[in-house]
This record gives C-alpha cells, sequence and structure tokens, in this order.
C-alpha cells in the first residue's frame, strides 16, 4: 500500500493556446493572466498493486487525454491531434482580412480541446484506476457538474509488433454554464468518444497512429446564439520511421494527417456568421511532415517540423466576398527535457 497529495502547479509566461500573430505573449487559458500561476493537479491518493489506485481532488479525468497517449514513437510532442501551435490564430481572408474565425475551430464544445481532445482539462473528481492484468486497465471518475467517463486501455507485444489501444467515453449533464467551463463553451449535455490505436514493428522501427473523436453536445442556447445542438468527427493519422543512426538516441521521421468536421454548434463558421441559415458546416484539414532527434544523455528531445492547414465550409459564398478563406502554412522548431 501507499499513499499520496499531489500539487501540480504550471507558471506559464506565455500560453501557446492564446499567442496569435498580434499577440506575442498570451495570457495562461485557465487564469487569464500573463505570466500566469495555475493549478493544475491538487490531490490524494491512496495505491495497492492488486487493488488498484483511488484519488480524490482536482486531477485528470479518467478520460483526459486518453487516445492521445498510446502514442510510442516519440513524436508526440511536436505531431499529435490538438492545435497547440495555432489554436488562437486569424484565418485570413483572400482580401486580408479577418474573417472571424481561428485556427483551432470550434470542434470541441467540452472542457478544453482544439481539433481533436475535446476532455482536455483537469477537475475535481474522485478517480479509480485498476491494476493491469494481462495488459488490460480500466479507469473510471465522476465530478462535480454531473460529470463521469470510463476508459479502458491495452499495451502489450505480439508477433514483433508492439500494440497500444485506448478507448474512452464521457458524458456531463450539467444545465449552468458559469466560470471556466463558460468561457470554453461547455454544454448542458455533452458526450465524447474517443479512441487511440497505436502499432510499432520492432525490428524496423515502423510505426503507425490512429486517433478518433466524435462530439455531440445539446442544450446550448445560452453559450451559442445560432444552434442549441451540433456534433464533430476529427480523424488523426500519423506514421513514420523510429530508428537511430547516431549515438545521441533514436531518431524519428513522421508524417501526419488530420481532418475534423463540424456541424451547426460545433461549427465555428456557423457561429461566426450570425442570421446565414445555409451556413452549418465547417472542415479542417492538416498535414505535416517532421523529424526529431532524440538525446539520452539529457532525457532531452529537439523537433523541426511542417505543417499546413486548409478550411472549407458548406457555404463557400459566406466569405466569397472578401476573396475565400486562406490556408495557412509554418515551420516550427522546438526541444523538451524531461526531469
Amino acid at each position: 500500500w501507499s499513499a499520496g497529495y499531489v500539487l501540480h502547479i504550471e507558471a506559464i509566461s506565455s500560453d501557446s493556446l492564446t499567442i496569435n500573430a498580434d499577440r506575442p505573449v498570451g495570457p495562461a487559458a485557465l487564469v487569464g493572466t500573463t505570466s500566469g500561476v495555475q493549478t493544475l493537479q491538487s490531490y490524494w491518493f491512496v495505491k495497492s498493486d492488486q487493488l488498484g489506485k483511488l484519488g480524490v481532488g482536482k486531477q485528470s479525468q479518467a478520460s483526459d487525454n486518453t487516445a492521445i497517449l498510446v502514442d510510442g514513437s516519440g513524436s508526440l510532442v511536436p505531431a499529435n491531434w490538438v492545435a497547440y501551435d495555432v489554436n488562437s490564430f486569424a484565418i485570413r481572408t483572400g482580401n486580408g482580412g479577418n474573417s472571424g474565425l481561428v485556427w483551432g475551430g470550434g470542434y470541441c464544445g467540452g472542457q478544453g480541446g482544439a481539433w481533436g481532445d475535446c476532455n482536455g482539462l483537469t477537475r475535481n473528481v474522485v478517480r479509480y484506476d485498476s491494476p493491469t492484468f494481462g495488459g488490460f486497465s480500466v479507469s473510471a471518475s465522476w465530478g462535480e457538474d454531473d460529470m463521469w467517463d470510463v476508459a479502458g486501455r491495452y499495451a502489450g507485444e505480439h508477433h514483433g509488433f508492439k500494440l497500444a489501444v485506448a478507448a474512452a467515453y464521457n458524458e456531463w449533464t450539467d444545465q449552468v454554464q458559469t466560470g471556466v467551463n463558460a468561457g470554453l463553451g461547455q454544454s448542458g449535455d455533452n458526450e465524447y468518444f474517443q479512441l487511440g490505436v497505436y502499432v510499432q514493428h520492432v525490428a524496423t522501427g515502423l510505426f503507425a497512429l490512429y486517433n478518433y473523436g466524435h462530439n455531440e453536445i445539446d442544450n446550448v442556447a445560452s453559450v451559442f446564439p445560432n444552434d442549441t445542438s451540433g456534433e464533430s468527427d476529427t480523424h488523426y493519422i500519423k506514421a513514420g520511421l523510429r530508428t537511430k543512426f547516431n549515438h545521441l538516441g533514436a531518431t524519428v521521421f513522421y508524417g501526419e494527417y488530420l481532418n475534423a468536421q463540424g456541424e451547426d454548434a460545433l461549427s465555428q463558421a456557423d457561429l461566426a456568421v450570425a442570421g446565414n441559415p445555409f451556413l452549418t458546416e465547417d472542415e479542417t484539414e492538416v498535414w505535416g511532415l517532421g523529424v526529431v532527434q532524440e538525446v539520452d544523455a539529457a532525457a532531452m528531445s529537439v523537433w523541426v517540423k511542417y505543417r499546413h492547414l486548409s478550411i472549407e465550409t458548406n457555404d463557400d459564398a459566406a466569405f466569397a466576398g472578401a476573396g475565400g478563406l486562406e490556408d495557412f502554412q509554418y515551420v516550427g522548431v522546438g526541444g523538451l527535457i524531461n526531469f
């Protein structure tokens, strides 16, 4: 048996979720201040190797990041289905104007999320995690504002292949949108399903990842003026090679593709152009390439990547007068040190 208390405090000088071309220093998404300090986790737990783990307090729910965390390629941070780099960047029109849309999209009506991972924040919950039996484990949590979720995970190796699969379902039915929930567009009734599958050939290092998410919301009139319900689907595929060219560590080459589609209250185009009965859907596509170099001696990874983003709506006339919606592309470099 063991027991303990976890306090996770995050200090953000500039939040990548809120920066854009006109705001190089973005306020912390949760507290709204620059150089903000926010408490991500604060909970106590008891744990048994035979019975599992029980935690109470502000923590990740059972379904938080379920699909994304199966990625064992070493490229999870630079390449995933969340719009960390471009969430608040404006989508420009052909004449150089601001369309009123952002590249983070409106495909998630829940606790955080941008493109995918529509349940991406910590909450006050009671959470249980089972022990792992034969590679399988289950988790469940229940919390304030009528939220509950379940998740199942499997990881193992068979016939020379590593396999990791995870799926989760969460639901919340609180009819009052207040505080952080209102700001993030949380609905009165919200259901989210997510699935993640990762496969890697051990001998060659070839790998593939698939993530899927489906979000449905209802009773959202107090948050969304145009529609009271909506749904979205997000697909994310990544494939590549994990190999070792030098003494530093593994090198990871990858290509990625994302498709996110939303309608009605989960279509930001529908919400941005009030009074247009024909504009009810939008679709974002992202493709990219990248290279990650791991440095084992420093527990570090560095990377360079390229991404191309485009968006379409089901009513081209809505933005035709402004020259349509422009694509966006960028090159990013970054690094991560684990300690």
